[in-house]
């Protein structure tokens, strides 16, 4: 199924660039993902053999009415095609696909509290400077780590966390 999402994706992308319209289709393509994942039933539905493909098309149509023209293609392209059950997958491959066409990496960044606009301004110039490239981050917050922040971006971890920097404290005292 993995498979089947990616190449939908490519044909979308390839489409929205041709058509000037990548990133409005991107921005539509983050709406269906969070969207989706995020709602258990219009998951089920899109998965449900049961319910009619008219019906789902309808209930898409009706949840993504203001998106553009070239998303709505991709609907009728996936209910066409009765693998409208892989939607979800479709847009998060899209998403994947766009960011790499643009040089944007995604990271997470850990901290004990929110990020302020300050501070996430500050945790994205780290990011550009040890990977070279743009990078959006999501923020996990996770007070276990007492301060500071853990940035993780592909296969990179900076941690700069005080519970970090106490266990290697406490490590050199053990091992003196």
């Amino acid at each position: 199924m993995a498979r089947a999402a990616i190449r939908y994706a490519k044909a979308v992308l390839s489409l929205a660039n041709d058509q000037n319209s990548a990133e409005a289709v991107n921005d539509d393509m983050k709406l269906i993902a969070n969207t989706i994942a995020e709602n258990k039933d219009l998951s089920d539905m899109l998965q449900s053999p049961v319910i009619s493909p008219s019906i789902k098309k309808s209930a898409l149509q009706a949840i993504f009415k203001d998106t553009n023209a070239l998303t709505g293609n991709v609907i009728d392209t996936l209910i066409t095609n009765k693998r409208i059950d892989i939607f979800g997958d479709v847009a998060s491959k899209f998403n994947e696909l766009y960011a790499t066409s643009k040089g944007i990496e995604s990271g997470t960044v850990t901290t004990a509290i929110p990020l302020t606009d300050d501070l996430k301004a500050k945790v994205l110039a780290k990011a550009k400077e040890l990977t070279g490239k743009k990078v959006t981050v999501e923020n996990i917050v996770d007070e276990n780590i007492l301060g500071g922040f853990i940035l993780r971006v592909g296969d990179l971890q900076y941690n700069a966390s005080i519970a970090n920097q106490l266990n290697k404290i406490k490590r050199e005292f053990t091992l003196n």
